[in-house]
């Protein structure tokens, strides 16, 4: 009893503790409110001996020592919920739990006073009681946690895992804590995916858990990420980088990057309950799945994340008000971004196709965009052909190639056949028969060579 003591007394410095640094941070920023239910196993198997006490003479104390300490935080309510107390085994009962305290300020007394008159007696309905604790929740917004304390396995036939993932999906409750007490290895795995998994073996190693849980659930933790360049160097930034809930998918945290003068990254305040994935959205962007994020420190994630320029530009002066290329990575057929002529852009180091929006469309592959370095494409003025002739038709122009072969590019209005067309330098052909020609032969057809910077005229004729 005496290490009970010491270890309990220890318990309550830390919460203290936690509970300065959280109400002077609370000074600076509000912090969520935290809700705590605790889900207790109550079933006869509790009732086993344990070093010199049973498991729920164990359980009971420390729950209560931990309430009487929680109960100081302004920002922390707890609530208790039991299972397996209400009916002997032989009844076989699969709804035996029951919500003992409902969350509320101040309810520390009410706790233990529950505490002490719960007695084990029946099964271990885990999967009905994980169910029913979704309504214990208040609906306003907090961080809700569940601590499930057991010593044995479901027993109704239910699916605690599944459960757990949907509650968690739902956003009902962040990642529970479950502390397994007298659990077979072998039988760990079925414990272990509701959420994260404590094998209390030991008295001694149940109040070093709780310490532990307590530690997760309300100390703050910061996360800094480094951007690293080719040469594994912290020099990105400017670039926006989610946090997905890697459970829900959903983004928890959006911020830009930051690097100040002496090239060090800002701290960044995250809830360590939460399983992540860093979503870097550089173009492409970078996922760094399943972060090993350690609750109450300070963490370091490095990203490979090398960037470099793509500047498109024209030579002179050009008839195109905006010219658009689509950029996707060598070799895919995915569109990865859509650039306009005159800008730059940043794009991950590698290589990259180039699909140039003129007429005809100019085609440019493996383009490489190195760390730290801009790759500017020039492109060539286009000519232009110009249409006097206001009249109404049909007509197309083709694409002349050496071998002989022509490619549709473009229709000419049909309610006026006058226009300017920016055209690429090179060979085509205009075919077109007025709306007034009675038959194909009167097919107006006509060649002509399109040059830099030039304008080239063709008047349609009837024939």
């Amino acid at each position: 009893m005496v290490s009970w003591s010491k270890s309990i007394a220890a318990l309550f410095m830390l919460l203290m503790c936690l509970a300065t640094g959280a109400a002077f941070a609370q000074e600076a920023k509000p912090k969520p409110k935290t809700r705590i239910l605790f889900l207790l196993d109550a079933s006869g198997s509790m009732m086993a001996k344990w070093e010199d006490s049973d498991r729920m003479a164990v359980a009971k104390n420390l729950l209560s020592h931990l309430v009487d300490s929680l109960d100081r935080y302004d920002n922390v309510e707890v609530a208790l919920r039991a299972y397996g107390h209400q009916f002997g085994r032989e009844r076989n009962d699969c709804q035996d739990t029951k919500l003992e305290v409902p969350f509320g300020k101040n309810n520390a007394q009410a706790i233990k006073s529950k505490l002490d008159a719960i007695v084990p007696r029946g099964n271990t309905p885990i999967t009905y009681s994980l169910q029913q604790a979704a309504g214990d929740f208040p609906e306003e917004k907090s961080r809700n946690v569940v601590i499930l304390i057991t010593d044995g396995l479901e027993s109704c036939g239910g699916d605690p895992c599944a459960t757990s993932e949907a509650l968690q999906k739902k956003r009902i409750f962040l990642r529970p804590f479950v502390i397994g007490i007298g659990i077979e290895r072998e039988h760990e795995n079925q414990l272990d995916c509701i959420g994260q998994y404590f094998n209390a073996a030991d008295i001694k190693t149940f109040e070093k858990v709780l310490t532990e849980i307590v530690t997760q659930t309300l100390s703050e933790t910061t996360v800094s990420v480094e951007l690293l360049d080719a040469q594994d160097r912290p020099r990105e930034t400017g670039v926006n980088m989610t946090f997905v809930n890697a459970l829900t998918g959903e983004a928890e945290y959006d911020y830009v990057h930051y690097l100040d003068g002496k090239g060090k990254t800002d701290l960044l305040d995250i809830d360590a309950l939460v399983p992540y994935h860093l979503l870097v959205n550089t173009v492409p962007p970078v996922l760094e799945r399943n972060l090993t994020i350690k609750p109450g420190k300070h963490n370091v994630v490095r990203v490979k994340a090398p960037q470099g320029q793509l500047y498109l530009r024209q030579d002179g002066p050009s008839p195109y008000r905006i010219l658009n290329t689509i950029v996707r990575q060598a070799g895919s057929d995915k569109t990865l971004n859509v650039q306009t002529f005159g800008n730059r852009h940043k794009y991950l180091a590698g290589k990259y196709d180039l699909e140039i929006l003129t007429m005809p469309r100019i085609i440019m592959r493996n383009v490489e965009i190195k760390s730290g370095e801009t790759n500017t494409i020039t492109i060539p003025p286009p000519g232009q052909l110009a249409i006097p002739s206001q009249v109404q038709g049909y007509g197309s122009v083709y694409e002349l190639h050496e071998s002989g072969a022509q490619r549709w590019m473009c229709n000419l209005p049909e309610d006026n056949s006058k226009v300017t067309i920016a055209l690429q330098p090179g060979k085509y052909k205009l075919v077109y028969r007025m709306q007034t020609a009675q038959s194909s032969k009167f097919t107006f057809v006509q060649d002509f060579t399109i040059r830099s910077g030039a304008t080239t005229t063709v008047r349609i004729f009837n024939r």
